[in-house]
């Protein structure tokens, strides 16, 4: 059997995979597009059922196709999926789903990659990684494997019906953690909410969407991550309509917030004493965001209404004023324990020179160590919008334009090869 040969293999048909493809069609660049599950196959499985994007509709989407949603809407998850499964068909994307990518590896005496998949091998020149960041849930190995506590990663939480009775701990303070503790306050649980240390930006203010601040403020082409903000979640939501995440409201609303967790010995949770400067710390970050907002309006002779409101704070909850430090799960009948606490790259498959000894790519703005491989939709990969559904269309287009280049380069003969 002939072995198939491409010039460009795309692995993943997620938000990275797709607007990949469109920009390799855009210039005539021979490729295929392989999926081991569906197209946007996260979106739909990996994912609560009442999530939305944390952008409104005008905002998170490729600039080729709009939502059929109110423009300042936030899109639930399967008609994310859905848009991207109508992006790829309208531009004709090559994508083969149901079909795994098992290895990797260069080639010794010619150029190019090996790619060897559950339905053959396939010869390509490049190879883009469009697999995304969400690849290996991590579960901290704090509290032992037991038959009277349910462990689970957010990952895999999608409603409270879902949830045996009893109180639940969620641990980790970033959007996942702090909107799936929210809709679980909501039904009526108790929950105990971990908070780490978070950014806390506003929903909207003075008429414009959090999105659209960070935008005018330079903010989404930041390219690396400020000095000491490496481990800091953002806390942002778009449910319900998209309101500003307030923890200490939310300890007013019934919810116990802790510090870190720390960890778990003969039945109790030990927690760091860090909630108050973990609260501290988001608040501030908060209103540094008001602050440039209004600095921007002045200097701009903008005509956007007053939001005073925007600064209220609220009252101290007994959790917050004194903090729990430890906690015996069976005392507080906590049942379940939910870690928010992200996810770990895998890229066992790799078997080139792409990644460093932690296991992390290798690379400038996706073009990685190793000639001819590339990444596609990793956070910060060009600039800290990258993590943006508008983002990845973007970096995607640097890379495919990058191939363009390299293959202007070698199809190159000097005149006695004429």
């Amino acid at each position: 059997m002939a072995i198939e040969k491409t010039d460009t293999l795309v692995i993943g048909a997620g938000q990275a995979g797709v607007a990949t493809s469109e920009h390799l069609s855009k210039l005539d660049i021979p490729h295929i597009v392989l999926e081991k599950d569906r197209i946007a196959e996260r979106w739909r499985t990996a994912r609560w059922d009442s999530l939305v994007a944390n952008g409104p509709a005008w905002h998170d989407r490729f600039p080729g196709l709009e939502f059929e949603n109110d423009p300042e809407e936030f899109v639930g998850k399967d008609q994310v999926a859905d848009y991207f499964e109508a992006y790829a068909i309208k531009h004709n994307a090559p994508i083969r789903t149901g079909v795994e990518v098992l290895s990797v590896e260069r080639f010794t005496n010619q150029s190019g990659f090996k790619v060897v998949t559950s339905q053959g091998e396939i010869h390509a020149q490049r190879v883009v990684s469009a697999t995304g960041p969400f690849q290996k849930p991590v579960i901290p190995a704090i509290v032992a494997n037991t038959d009277h506590i349910t462990q689970m990663h957010s990952t895999d939480y999608r409603n409270p019906e879902q949830l045996a009775d009893g109180a639940v701990l969620v641990v980790g303070a970033g959007s996942s953690g702090v909107q799936i503790a929210d809709e679980l306050r909501a039904s009526g649980k108790k929950v105990y909410l971990s908070v780490c240390a978070h950014g806390r930006p506003p929903r909207s203010y003075r008429n414009r969407d959090f999105v659209w601040w960070l935008g005018v403020l330079g903010e989404w082409e930041a390219a690396a991550m400020k000095p000491g903000t490496e481990h800091v979640t953002i806390a942002v939501s778009g449910a319900n309509g998209g309101k500003t995440i307030n923890f200490r409201e939310l300890a007013n609303k019934g919810m116990t917030l802790v510090g870190r967790t720390a960890k778990f010995d003969n039945g109790t949770l030990y927690f760091d004493n860090d909630l108050v400067e973990n609260l501290n710390k988001g608040d501030q970050n908060y209103l540094s965001v008001l602050d440039a907002a209004d600095a921007y309006i002045e200097s701009n002779g903008l005509d956007l209404p007053e939001e005073p409101s925007a600064r209220e704070t609220f009252a101290d909850a007994q959790c917050i004023s004194n903090p729990i430090r430890e906690l015996n799960i069976a005392d507080a009948g906590i049942s379940t324990i939910i870690w928010a606490t992200g996810f770990a790259l895998d890229y066992s498959w790799l078997k080139v020179d792409a990644l460093d000894e932690q296991g992390k790519p290798k690379h400038q703005r996706g073009v990685s160590a190793e000639a001819g491989f590339y990444f596609v939709g990793l956070p910060w990969l060009s600039r800290r919008g990258s993590s943006f559904i508008w983002g990845v269309w973007h970096d995607a287009k640097y890379i495919a334009d990058h191939i363009s280049i390299q293959r202007h380069y070698l199809s190159y003969q000097d005149a006695s090869q004429r």
